[in-house]
């Protein structure tokens, strides 16, 4: 392309690896570096209206912690809900969307435009959209996140290198429990360098960017919040499920650190043993509201609590999934992930590298 910025593409091997968060942290790393950069994220993995609306909004969070103009930002060309899904696929849509992404990074004025891709190395080739051709119509640069789960990381980076040949820059693994790091360190990165893939960060698993907000439980449950309204910005870490005798709670609540604890409205013996340890919040269960005392204490110790309409099993269920779909929405989060790049990621290295291209 013809006058145009350098860009860098950050992909994953599966969604909720942490590309926002490590797109985050390297922009902000290059800023204060002085360099100009532009954030864009050409197709949009969200299925549904709501799902839509919360991806623009991470896309927003992102421009705004960057202090990024309007212009300097690039929403998705289109999103995989189904009615798109549906035109591709009866030729209704003939859109050259790759074409369409080149003609609409052309114009960016910025040092490196940094690109999210979709949520794995394979989503969006209908639309033209793939990782590898978005690579390759760009001639973007790329690095690829892999989120820790066994040594085998190295089997998807090890395909993803197959596939995406010399424009594959570096990796970053992240997710990395604590136990693990030495194997990483010692094994799984010398093992990747040796193959010509080079490691530039090893990210330890962090609590807090594996949190949630109370706020964002709340909504995700469609929850009433009794009281301490003024703090759901507190961050979840666990859950715990209240459902046996005081005595066996109150060790078992103390055994978590700034938990959700699900028990029901009825069970005023567990509420209390809850809030006198690290609590975040109370989520009651049942028809039974909290009593009086309940709200009074929580309010005294500004803990909030939602109160449900659904069963505990379908309340734990949609908890699990807030966890397991974590997103950048808190300052916190962004303060975090810009500690471990600044500590972490070898800059110096990505810039040889990228100054090479």
């Amino acid at each position: 392309m013809v006058n145009s910025p350098q860009c860098l593409l950050v992909g994953s091997l599966e969604p909720y690896s942490g590309k926002s968060g490590i797109i985050l942290g390297l922009a902000r790393l290059l800023q204060q570096q002085g360099m100009a950069i532009a954030y864009g994220k050409p197709i949009g993995t969200a299925m549904t209206k709501a799902a839509v609306a919360l991806e623009e909004a991470d896309i927003e969070f992102i421009s705004q912690s960057l202090e990024l103009a309007p212009a300097q930002v690039r929403k998705p060309l289109v999103f995989l809900d189904e009615e798109t899904i549906t035109r591709r696929l009866q030729g209704q849509d003939q859109t050259n969307y790759a074409e369409a992404l080149q003609a609409s990074i052309q114009d960016l004025t910025a040092d490196l435009v940094l690109l999210e891709g979709p949520g794995n190395l394979w989503e969006g080739s209908l639309f033209g959209l793939s990782f590898s051709e978005l690579a390759a119509k760009i001639n973007a640069a790329v690095l690829l996140v892999g989120r820790y789960h066994s040594p085998l990381v190295v089997d998807g980076l090890l395909k993803a290198r197959q596939t995406l040949g010399d424009s594959l820059k570096g990796v970053v693994i992240n997710d990395i429990p604590l136990e693990a790091l030495p194997e990483t360190k010692d094994l799984v990165k010398p093992f990747l360098e040796s193959h010509g893939i080079a490691v530039l960060g090893l990210l330890a698993e962090d609590r807090l960017l594996r949190s949630v907000s109370v706020r964002e439980l709340a909504h995700q449950l469609n929850a009433k919040v009794l009281c301490s309204e003024e703090h759901l910005d507190l961050m979840v870490e666990s859950l715990t499920i209240g459902a046996m005798n005081v005595n066996s709670a109150l060790e078992y609540f103390r055994q978590g650190e700034n938990k959700a604890v699900v028990t029901g409205g009825d069970r005023t013996d567990l509420q209390l043993a809850a809030l006198e340890t690290s609590t975040s919040c109370l989520i009651l269960t049942g028809h039974a509201g909290p009593q009086p005392l309940i709200i009074s204490r929580a309010q005294d110790l500004e803990i909030p609590i939602l109160s449900v309409d659904q069963d505990t099993l379908t309340t734990v269920e949609i908890v699990d999934q807030a966890f397991g779909n974590v997103r950048l929405q808190e300052p916190v989060k962004v303060q975090c992930i810009q500690q471990l790049m600044a500590t972490h990621f070898d800059l110096q290295a990505f810039q040889e590298i990228m100054a090479k291209d």
